[in-house]
């Protein structure tokens, strides 16, 4: 696993740059998080998308398919592409402190 510094706060990430531990994560992080991966500040929506995942995670102990963000966040494809740009589900799980979902490339 490597370390990466978010606003001086080192924390571990796996290969994939997601959290390794959800301990770490906090909204404050998130925040960061968003950020540097190009999504910008967090509004409502974001949060609507970032709470919907850690809930459908603590139940299935995965992190929900883009298909089922469509689906059952309340949030349309397109608006979830508008807010989580170049992969939505794998973007929003990251943000969210979570694995990457089974099935993103």
């Amino acid at each position: 696993m490597a370390t990466k510094q978010f606003n001086g706060r080192a924390v571990e990430v796996d290969a994939d740059g997601h959290l390794a531990d959800r301990v770490d994560w906090d909204e404050a992080l998130a925040g960061v998080i968003a950020e540097e991966a190009g999504v910008g500040e967090l509004n409502d929506r974001h949060w609507l998308v970032i709470n919907f995942m850690r809930k459908v995670f603590d139940e299935t102990g995965d992190a929900p398919s883009i298909r089922r963000l469509t689906k059952e966040s309340g949030v349309p494809t397109k608006e979830l592409y508008a807010l989580f740009p170049k992969g939505p589900a794998k973007k929003a799980a990251m943000i969210a402190g979570l694995p990457k979902p089974t099935g993103c490339i």
